[in-house]
């Protein structure tokens, strides 16, 4: 159920490229992270348009370069009670409560997701390193070619963030997980901490082959008329164009800290964006909350615009833009962390 406060705004802005300024043929936009190859840096964010394979595979039809499944846990849950979201003039609250039907469930919507033939990134949460591993086996064994572990939900009790705020746990779930599969982990991590540098550091320590960063910011509505908050959960995760200054600086201190590639999103709304944390040192893109008001143009949307930007600023590839905000111009040796 949605709480309507305020309506953000079109998240077309001044960095919004019309399709009458790109050429007929793309700049090179393909990008590869820790042996994934994508024909765009774009993925699907978690959660978010992705309740089912049917519409896991419609975002990937729709020119996302991956998608992340919905976050998913031992057992069947339902979440929390509503309202879950709020609508805001920057972004969007929500506290879903990591809603979801269990791993035992969730083969076939992976088998459907994989249907078109691009990478399907399995998000995991567990309240332990023992459901974590037992997940990570369960997802590898439905054909996910990656794993997400989400380390950082800010509202859901004894999962997420509770545990992803230490770095030792971030470490010992790492490289446990690590131990039983046979394909890429990437840690998504809590910027509700002191040091989101020092929390990737103790994931790349597990043996992380990548970062994804950062997960929504906890925050808050409150209803003046009942004076109460309006969230049935009280706090929530805040997404959108709002936290997008915080998610740059987060991928911006993760790219000094670790060497191993990271998966930047929070506020990607534009071509502009993208270029913005790739530049900060991201070597591919998670959208979300862009994605609720685009749904089916937002990849190829995306896609147009950064390679307007690309053509306009004389750049051969994304790639070129990784990590070059750190005052390198030899940036292609940074963006080597993300691959070709």
């Amino acid at each position: 159920m949605l709480s309507k406060r305020k309506s953000f705004p079109h998240l077309i802005s001044k960095g919004f490229l019309t399709s009458h300024s790109v050429g007929t043929t793309m700049a090179k936009l393909s990008v590869e992270i820790a042996g994934l190859k994508l024909d765009n840096p774009f993925i699907l964010a978690s959660g978010i348009w992705g309740e089912t394979g049917a519409t896991l595979a419609r975002a990937l039809r729709a020119g996302a370069g991956a998608v992340i499944t919905k976050s998913i846990g031992m057992e069947p849950r339902p979440g929390h009670a509503n309202p879950t979201i709020v609508e805001l003039d920057t972004g969007l609250l929500n506290a879903m409560g990591l809603p979801n039907p269990g791993i035992a469930a969730y083969g076939d919507e992976v088998r459907e997701a994989l249907k078109p033939g691009k990478p399907v990134i399995g998000s995991i949460f567990g309240a332990d390193e023992r459901e974590f591993v037992h997940l990570a086996k369960r997802m590898e064994g439905y054909g996910v070619n990656a794993l997400e572990l989400n380390l950082s939900c800010p509202n859901a009790k004894g999962y997420g963030s509770q545990i992803g705020q230490s770095p030792e746990l971030t470490k010992k779930i790492t490289a446990a997980v690590k131990g039983a599969v046979g394909i890429p982990v990437f840690p998504k991590l809590t910027p509700n901490v002191a040091s989101i540098a020092e929390l990737a550091k103790a994931a790349e320590d597990g043996g992380a082959d990548g970062i994804c960063a950062i997960n929504t910011l906890k925050g808050m509505a409150i209803d003046l008329e009942l004076a109460r908050p309006i969230l049935a959960n009280k706090t929530g995760g805040y997404s959108g164009p709002g936290i997008k200054p915080v998610g740059l600086c987060a991928v911006f201190e993760i790219f000094k800290a670790v060497k191993i590639p990271l998966i930047g999103m929070g506020g990607i709304s534009c071509g502009t964006d993208a270029a913005e944390y790739l530049m900060a040192g991201a070597s591919a893109l998670q959208v979300g909350t862009a994605v609720l008001v685009r749904r089916e143009k937002t990849f190829t949307t995306l896609s147009r615009e950064l390679d307007a930007f690309l053509r306009s600023h004389k750049y051969g590839s994304a790639n070129e833009l990784v990590g070059r905000a750190h005052g390198s111009v030899g940036a292609p040796a940074e963006a080597a962390k993300g691959g070709s």
